[in-house]
């Protein structure tokens, strides 16, 4: 079901004033993020990033009246569309989707930062919205193409639960790093490609020990 936005000042249209100074807005917006990965959102204060940032409070409250709306618009800021994947292999795609997920979870600042966004999250509804829309919605959306592709191609179940599938890959590996505290590797990514593709793969793809086994009965009986 697709979510609400939720409007704001953010999107509304700007009022004639002085333009902003894109490096200093850059590195604002950057600063917030940085501090929200090391103090995290409840302890993430104006005038910090305005130190970071090298500019002056006076800057930031022209363009973002609170910590809420600044950070909001910095996830925002770093979200980047998956680029498109099409190898012709639903195993293929998620193997590259998956694979650029765990970069960022081997990245020493990657699950800091998930884990301030997690927290900050349960505080803002916008930051929530914002979050499950962009920086983890650009990477959900891709890899449901790629499950419907293979829907489409019969390498998956006609009825396979694309959603379930998606919280399985991605689950995953939250849980993991930010649980269970363990590294994210390739051979764990591909085993969890593997065994997501299993579960719901075609039944023209998937295997029948039952009929291997009903076949080497059959073979040891004529023998």
């Amino acid at each position: 079901m697709k979510r609400k936005r939720i409007e704001t000042p953010m999107d509304a249209p700007r009022r004639p004033g002085r333009p902003r100074d894109r490096t200093a807005h850059a590195a604002i917006l950057r600063a917030a993020i940085d501090l929200t990965r090391e103090v995290g959102y409840d302890a993430l204060a104006i005038d910090a990033v305005a130190a970071r940032a090298g500019v002056g409070k006076a800057t930031i409250y022209r363009y973002w009246p609170n910590k809420e709306l600044l950070l909001a618009e910095a996830v925002e800021a770093i979200v980047r569309l998956m680029p498109p994947v099409d190898t012709g292999k639903v195993e293929g795609d998620l193997m590259i989707l998956m694979g650029a997920t765990m970069v960022m979870y081997q990245d020493p600042a990657g699950p800091p930062l998930l884990a301030a966004f997690i927290a900050a999250m349960a505080r803002s509804p916008l930051i929530a919205e914002r979050i499950r829309n962009g920086f983890i919605g650009a990477r959900r959306a891709a890899m449901r193409e790629a499950l419907q592709r293979g829907i489409a191609r019969g390498e998956l179940d006609a009825n396979t639960n694309v959603e379930l599938a998606l919280d399985l890959l991605g689950g995953s590996m939250l849980w993991r790093s930010l649980i269970g505290g363990e590294s994210i590797t390739e051979a764990y990514t591909r085993e969890v490609v593997r065994r997501v593709l299993k579960a719901f793969g075609s039944p023209s793809t998937v295997s029948r020990p039952a009929s291997g086994r009903s076949a080497r009965g059959k073979g040891r009986a004529k023998a």
